[in-house]
């Protein structure tokens, strides 16, 4: 199929290019970009079926570097089919997932069922992340050789830190072998158990155990630490406190390989969203204070945190609509994450550049996936097309993923995917019918 994307603004941060451009699209690469002509000729394009893109801004394809597709063993709360259903309405052509299935994802036979079950999707791509620690337990490490060749892009426990210093430690080293990045899930257990929410006089009122932030920086501060002892390319995951940010601000000032990444939620919401005992406000790490809000805002804006991603969580109504302690901590994001974001820059905290970077060139760099995160002629033609006035309001009874637990249900947002591509393939349109020139 060969498809003209015609006269959006094509924003290419990775390349450098901010302009009206015509995308020549065939048998699923990127066969030429040009500049908007003052005067058309149909006879130029008349074999390629048009899309219409005039008002729209055209993307790389977006990449959600940290999902939970649950696939294997916990399908009741989401699979990959309906995992990466809502990855492509959100604007994704690619995702990560993590390791935290059942069974774990620490080994060759589950990485290639993952693989071939999103395979069979034929929906956006899906790059799995092996775990650090056979089974997530922190007390051997996994056979990264077997995961690489497998086809993992990264390691993480997410869901479960690593807790020794010394365990992380081999990781880092094992792993740089490998070149393998680490993610890292920044908490320190004896500080946070048996929290349930941020620590502070919120918590305190509503008589519910705290999470202090210094049990997120410790951790922090530990494996930048061993990033430098060790050379070893790490990332931290979900961003939550201020002192975080202010950590690897000053990790990067020193030239360490260090990057990181924030979820919506944590630039978006603040630790008032549990009064009430509203379970889908529960989160691992929590939210947060205000100037913890406001210090997430101020390390995207300044590049501290390159990388915006969901950490999309999805549980069934058994694990949520249940008491707050006793509740599952985690949100479904892939269909609110680029809304999120856009709500930066219309309140001109970011620019829709920097907006943009944050969901592709950020996230390809830290994997150090080939062909995504840009646009370039012979390159495959992953992309998204995105609506920026597009007024709406969230609605998860017509979410694509297969669990509904999104605190911003009923929120009016601005902006919004309405079509995403992979490989040259349609697949999510919600543009007006395409038709032949």
């Amino acid at each position: 199929m060969k498809w003209l994307i015609r006269g959006g603004r094509l924003i290419d941060p990775q390349n450098q290019v901010d302009d009206l451009m015509d995308i020549y699209i065939q048998q699923g690469k990127v066969i030429d970009l040009q500049p908007v002509p003052p005067k058309r000729t149909s006879k130029s394009f008349s074999d390629y079926r048009i899309i219409p893109a005039e008002g729209m801004v055209v993307t790389p394809g977006l990449i959600d570097m940290h999902t939970h597709l649950r696939e294997p063993g916990f399908e009741y709360k989401e699979t990959i089919l309906t995992g990466t259903r809502a990855a492509v309405a959100g604007g994704f052509s690619a995702v990560a997932c993590m390791a935290n299935t059942q069974p774990v994802n620490d080994n060759q036979s589950v990485t290639e069922y993952i693989l071939n079950k999103a395979k069979e999707a034929r929906l956006a791509r899906v790059f799995p992340v092996g775990a650090v620690s056979a089974g997530l337990k922190g007390e051997a490490l996994a056979e990264y050789g077997e995961l690489k060749m497998a086809g993992v892009v990264a390691l993480s426990d997410d869901g479960h830190p690593v807790m020794s210093s010394q365990m992380m430690r081999r990781a880092m080293e094992y792993a740089r072998a490998f070149d393998l990045p680490i993610i890292s899930h920044c908490e320190d257990l004896s500080l946070s158990r048996p929290g349930v929410m941020n620590e502070g006089p919120t918590s305190t009122r509503l008589g519910l155990h705290g999470i202090p932030s210094t049990a997120e920086e410790i951790m922090v501060y530990r494996d930048i630490q061993l990033c430098q002892m060790t050379e070893t390319p790490l990332h931290i995951a979900h961003v939550s406190t201020a002192g975080s940010v202010q950590l690897i601000r000053e990790a990067k000032k020193k030239g360490l390989p260090v990057s990181a990444e924030t979820a919506p939620h944590y630039f978006s919401l603040t630790e008032e969203a549990v009064v009430g005992f509203d379970t889908l406000a529960k989160m691992n790490p929590p939210l947060r204070t205000k100037e913890d809000l406001l210090a997430i805002q101020k390390g995207l804006k300044d590049g501290t945190i390159e990388v915006i991603a969901s950490d999309h969580a999805p549980h069934s109504a058994l694990e949520k609509e249940v008491e707050f302690d006793l509740a599952a901590m985690g949100i479904i994001g892939l269909e609110t994450t680029l809304p999120l974001t856009l709500n930066l820059v219309h309140r001109g905290i970011l620019t829709l550049p920097q907006a943009i970077a944050k969901l592709t060139q950020g996230p390809a760099r830290v994997l150090k996936l080939d062909g995504f995160g840009c646009l370039t002629p012979s390159g495959p033609a992953h992309l998204t097309v995105i609506d920026p006035d597009l007024e709406f309001q969230v609605d998860i009874r017509s979410f694509a993923s297969r669990s509904k637990n999104s605190p911003f249900n009923g929120w009016e947002l601005r902006g919004k995917a309405v079509l995403t591509m992979v490989d040259g393939r349609i697949v999510f349109n919600q543009m007006t019918p395409i038709a032949d020139l």
